[in-house]
């Protein structure tokens, strides 16, 4: 088989496997499938905050054993609403269609909590930013938010 062919039957088995992530969840609590156009971008980023704090915690941890004070430190670096606000401005220009509007939703939803530590502009920013990332990961496009995280990261 051809190196391309290949690797496309790898990713294609990989996302196959990835997808079934959130739904085999659902089946085993009994949870019942919802379209998730109907969450409110508020919803979206709050999955959204939690699963690109554990993607950073997973690159953070995977280069080796380190004090967790010292991966606190860091991972609040990246977490930060500042700095998902600078990633945001790289990311826009990548983003699908549907990408952008989640994004803009999420920016412009009215939030009853406020950021301890950055602007109003960082903290919208950064609410769409995570919005994107909690409707990629409930829909099960895994590799679009690694990806994306990479390339705003670089």
């Amino acid at each position: 088989m051809e190196d391309g062919k290949e690797e496309n039957n790898n990713k294609e088995e990989s996302n196959n496997k990835e997808e079934s992530l959130v739904s085999y969840l659902k089946e085993q609590f009994h949870q019942e499938e919802v379209d998730i156009r109907t969450y409110s971008p508020l919803t979206l980023a709050y999955i959204g905050d939690a699963i690109y704090e554990l993607m950073i915690r997973t690159l953070l941890v995977d280069r080796g054993n380190t004090q967790v004070n010292k991966l606190h430190r860091r991972a609040t670096g990246l977490v930060k609403a500042e700095k998902q606000s600078q990633m945001v401005e790289i990311l826009k220009q990548h983003f699908t269609k549907e990408e952008m509007q989640i994004y803009k939703r999420g920016r412009n939803a009215k939030s009853f909590t406020s950021a301890k530590n950055a602007s109003i502009t960082d903290y919208r920013r950064a609410t769409g930013f995570e919005a994107v990332m909690g409707y990629l990961y409930l829909e099960g496009k895994y590799h679009r938010m690694i990806d994306l995280t990479k390339l705003g990261l670089s």
